[in-house]
């Protein structure tokens, strides 16, 4: 793939669906994307879209416009190690905000919450983003993988396996995905049927597909719910509810105002629980845990919630998970979570092509 990008080209996103072939490089060639911030903003439009946990001045919305869109192939090869530094961990930070998070939830206040980390690697040379789209793609087939830039944003790498909002062929998806455990060597040449739940994990997933069916209602949409199953993300499992419907497409933006933040990575109740996480959080999120995605291109909407990603500045990359917390969470628990989802980045970085 002979596509070479550095932080001062203009802005431009390149993306692969899951299980597809091939990618999509949109590139815009003048101006600066606009921005939003509300997503009633979007409703109408087409272009890639950037956007973040909370919107706000500083931190809105991007619409990258589609002044050129080319379809090209993922070439892959073949994986070897890489020189990387030692992580940033900040194991204290997360211990003070777990105690600070989960006591909300022992006094009853909250229901669930996420909470979530940062963790700062470096490799004693840059990687080009580029690069690092490609290991991606080689490493996780069953993910959405988008390589974004804006002034807005910065650079980003993203591997999301949750679908926020979706339109293909005039029907309309959305998922609700939650619940995390991990595979161990005897389960990964499956795709984890056999993990047994616990009733974390099960109430975790419950929640989300209960406030995702209270958004649809609220709307007058009527909906099919199909779920929960088991689905595979490289060497983690989730529980997946799918919820198809029709919608008259004016209703996007507002529809997509009411689902981000989902529970998935927000909380409930959710306006209690989203001022919480601003305030209390140590590392702010920024655009992770917010969405990305194709907006009306080729008549078709792909927005992933932004999970499993890193902002990239040079040779120094920002890695962000999360894991969502119940009464009965405890923190070393959480905190494996946290790192077995971290994981999924630092393979990128850690791995070359030959």
């Amino acid at each position: 793939m002979a596509v070479y990008f550095s932080n001062a080209m203009n802005s431009f996103a390149i993306y692969r669906l899951p299980h597809a072939a091939s990618c999509t490089l949109i590139e815009q060639t003048t101006g600066e994307p606009k921005t939003f911030l509300s997503c009633t903003g979007l409703d109408g439009r087409r272009g890639f879209v950037v956007a973040p946990f909370c919107a706000e001045p500083g931190r809105p919305i991007v619409l990258i416009k589609p002044d050129k869109v080319t379809e090209m192939p993922v070439e892959l090869g073949s994986l070897t190690d890489a020189d990387m530094l030692p992580a940033v961990v900040r194991r204290q930070e997360y211990s003070a905000d777990f105690e600070r998070f989960h006591s909300q939830l022992a006094q009853g206040r909250f229901r669930k919450i996420v909470l979530a980390r940062c963790a700062t690697e470096q490799t004693s040379a840059q990687i080009p983003p580029i690069e690092l789209f490609q290991r991606a793609c080689r490493l996780y087939p069953r993910l959405y993988i988008a390589l974004v830039n804006t002034p807005q944003s910065g650079m980003w790498l993203i591997a999301s396996p949750e679908i926020l909002l979706e339109n293909a062929g005039g029907h309309w998806l959305t998922i609700a995905l939650a619940g995390t455990m991990q595979l161990d060597e005897n389960e990964l040449n499956g795709e984890g049927e056999q993990i047994h739940w616990s009733t974390k994990n099960i109430q975790e997933q419950r929640y989300v597909a209960s406030y995702v069916g209270e958004c649809l209602k609220q709307f007058n949409i009527d909906y099919t719910e199909n779920g929960p199953r088991t689905v595979r993300v490289a060497n983690l499992v989730h529980l997946r509810s799918d919820f198809a419907f029709d919608m008259d497409p004016s209703s996007m933006g507002g529809l997509l105002d009411r689902l981000h933040p989902t529970p998935a990575v927000c909380g409930l109740p959710k306006a209690e629980t989203f001022d919480f996480i601003l305030n209390n959080e140590h590392t702010p999120r920024l655009y992770y845990s917010g969405f990305t995605g194709p907006l009306g291109i080729g008549g078709e909407t792909h927005l992933y919630v932004s999970l499993r990603c890193m902002k990239i500045v040079d040779n120094q990359y920002n890695l962000y998970a999360g894991g969502g917390l119940l009464t009965e969470s405890n923190e070393a628990t959480e905190w494996q979570e946290t790192e077995a989802k971290l994981e999924t980045m630092r393979k990128c970085i850690a791995t070359k092509q030959m």
